[in-house]
């Protein structure tokens, strides 16, 4: 009972194919067969009447008996309830099914195909792709047996029917390899198109990142600009706070003067009592120093030796000129006696600074303190900060003339006001006999060169002079003694008269390097005043100097450039030009100079490799000469240069 009910459930298809009953056997398909073929040959023949033909009724006998089986029945059931979604799944696996389900692509996508440009379809391009006749795709190849490949690599007769087959093989081979190497030529031409394509889109997604960093540091200038104003308004107002207070506390009341009166009398207080002492005296408030507290990263970001501006400083030769940051504020001085500072942001001129009565020869800008050193033998000192013009346009304006702000309608520079420098001059510093040829400081010290032939050291807090070093003493001391260094020394190259007496010289702390006229560098030590080291190499005046924790780098009119070890005094490096140097400058990765040329000469420490960048790289393509770079300045990879012609030359180096 229990296996007819399993039987009676079971599926069509699991029933024994053995059983001689069920239709699914090998009997019972050929005895089915038999039947239906002679009941369609019945029903096709020309009997009028088939009902009356004995094998027509025979037939049907039969059809109705296997009709009547229960098996039969029950498959036929089972197949009228079993769904098509049912039937596709009872004869395909789970992976063919999830695979044609991934593969299914709607009609939409179908009718909207983009045309392509391609003259190979894909499965050239994949018959092409193919590895079928390079070494790694000899072994998917069929194998030859070893009879076959001896009959193939028998001589054969040249003129023979079997000669001439193989070279029109050979010839079909080599024509399908050309066609499958034009193919992945076409291929390779596709992809670098495309490849194209991205790059183009790509330049122009970092073009619009650029502009849109170039803007974000606009906008922050102009805060910093504002915050720095707040903090001197701020300043200014406590120290009036400070100053009412002082003097509310050493004002008395009218009710303790009257009790004075009384107890003293007239004239008990001596009239010098009331004078004001030194301790009593308001000394005089140091200016602040107003260091950036945010510097801009948007020439990093260009290719090295792009010119980022270039600006009509002067009408004449440029002599001195410094910046403090990149983007930040330039001094510019030149032979027809300005002295002018530049906004690198805007590309504007904040103002003229006046006071010396001759060219500035040398000058150092150092966050918002300049210091001046003139022919007319005198230093000024200035704080830029006090600058009442602000090119930046961050005062108050309309909005319809907010775009205005920068530019006037001649697209020309914007001339500054008058009097917007009135407040920046300091002090100054007079002791020197002759011009001032090279300075430097560092927080409250300062050291300045003359061509008096010697080195000053002035106390920045109180404003004087308070050493004095004679470089000549020093040369007759080293030869008094019987140094090595030798006495003063004529260079072997004919005198220069434009040459200075103190060509350049750096100050850190109680540290002092010199360059002098005769191509000596002398190292001195500020606490003794005394020469503890010289260096001997250049054979020509030294006009450029600088040095960091281990190295110095030295340039000369002898047309080299020196770098020396500060440990040991010997040579480290050096590098020869065409043309004498005039300036140089280093920062932590390059070395750039003037090298009488129209270009700055560029040396990278990190890769090893000289190369130019200037104007006379850019204007030989449009046929024209530029003029001779004579002052160069380099921080963080900016740099500016200054030229013969008064024209400063912004670069990313």
């Amino acid at each position: 009972m229990a296996n007819s009910d399993q039987n009676r459930d079971a599926f069509p298809d699991d029933v024994s194919i053995d059983d001689d009953t069920s239709v699914i056997s090998t009997r019972g398909l050929e005895a089915f067969g038999r039947k239906v073929t002679t009941t369609a040959s019945h029903l096709i023949g020309p009997i009028t009447d088939p009902t009356s033909h004995p094998h027509y009724q025979t037939a049907m006998t039969e059809i109705h008996k296997q009709l009547q089986k229960p098996t039969l029945q029950r498959s036929v059931f089972a197949i009228a309830r079993t769904t098509p979604t049912d039937l596709v799944r009872s004869k395909l696996s789970s992976k063919e099914i999830e695979s044609r389900a991934l593969a299914y692509v709607p009609d939409e996508l179908l009718r909207n195909i983009p045309a392509s440009s391609n003259s190979y379809s894909l499965f050239q391009g994949f018959q092409a792709s193919f590895p079928d006749f390079t070494d790694d795709g000899k072994k998917h190849k069929r194998r030859v047996s070893r009879g076959r490949k001896m009959l193939d690599e028998s001589p054969v007769q040249p003129g023979s029917p079997h000669a001439v087959q193989r070279l029109k093989k050979d010839k079909a081979s080599m024509m399908h390899q050309l066609e499958m190497f034009g193919v992945r030529k076409n291929m390779a031409s596709s992809e670098i198109r495309e490849i194209d394509n991205k790059i183009a889109n790509l330049h122009g997604m970092r073009k619009i990142i650029l502009d849109r960093l170039a803007n974000l540091e606009k906008e922050e200038a102009v805060l910093e600009h504002d915050i720095m104003d707040v903090e001197s308004r701020l300043d200014e107002a406590q120290e009036l706070a400070d100053e009412e207070e002082s003097l509310a506390m050493a004002t008395p009341n009218k009710s303790e003067e009257d009790l004075s009166r009384t107890e003293e009398g007239f004239m008990s207080q001596s009239i010098y009592e009331k004078l004001p002492t030194a301790n009593t005296a308001p000394g005089k408030k140091k200016p602040r120093n107003h260091r950036k507290k945010s510097l801009p990263i948007l020439h990093e970001h260009f290719e090295p030796g792009t010119m980022i501006r270039s600006m009509r400083a002067h009408q004449d030769n440029i002599t001195a000129l410094d910046f403090d940051a990149p983007f930040g504020l330039m001094v510019s001085a030149a032979v027809d006696d300005s002295v002018r500072v530049w906004d690198l942001n805007a590309g504007r001129c904040i103002g003229t600074l006046e006071g010396h009565t001759a060219s500035v020869r040398t000058l150092q800008v150092e966050d918002n303190f300049l210091a001046t050193g003139s022919m007319d033998a005198t230093i000024k000192l200035w704080d830029l900060s006090k600058a009442h013009y602000d090119p930046q346009g961050s005062q108050e304006v309309d909005e319809e003339d907010e775009d205005l702000a920068f530019v006037n309608p001649d697209d020309h520079a914007v001339d500054p006001p008058a009097g917007s420098m009135a407040d920046c001059p300091l002090f100054t510093l007079e002791a020197h006999l002759d011009e001032i040829t090279a300075l430097h400081f560092r927080g409250d010290v300062l050291v300045s060169g003359s061509a008096d032939k010697t080195l000053r050291q002035w106390d920045l807090t109180k404003g004087r002079c308070v050493q004095t070093l004679d470089v000549m003493w020093a040369a007759a001391q080293a030869t008094a003694m019987g140094s090595s260094d030798g006495p003063w020394r004529q260079t072997s190259r004919s005198a220069d008269g434009s040459a200075d007496f103190v060509g350049a010289l750096q100050v850190f702390e109680s540290a002092l390097a010199c360059g002098t006229a005769d191509g000596m560098v002398r190292l001195w030590d500020l606490r003794s005043g005394q020469v503890h080291r010289s260096l001997v190499g250049h054979t020509g005046p030294v006009t450029c100097l600088q040095f960091d924790d281990v190295h110095l780098v030295t340039g000369s009119l002898d047309r080299s450039i020196r770098i020396w070890d500060l440990r040991t005094g010997s040579i480290f490096d050096a590098y020869a030009y065409d043309h004498p140097i005039t300036s140089m400058m280093f920062d932590t990765r390059r070395i750039v100079c003037a090298a009488g040329e129209d270009v700055v000469k560029v040396y990278d420490k990190v890769e090893g490799r000289h190369w130019d960048c200037g104007a006379g790289i850019t204007e030989a393509e449009k046929a024209k000469s530029p003029a001779i770079v004579e002052r160069v300045r380099i921080r963080d990879g900016y740099m500016v240069e200054g030229r013969q012609d008064g024209v400063v030359g912004v670069w990313t180096c």
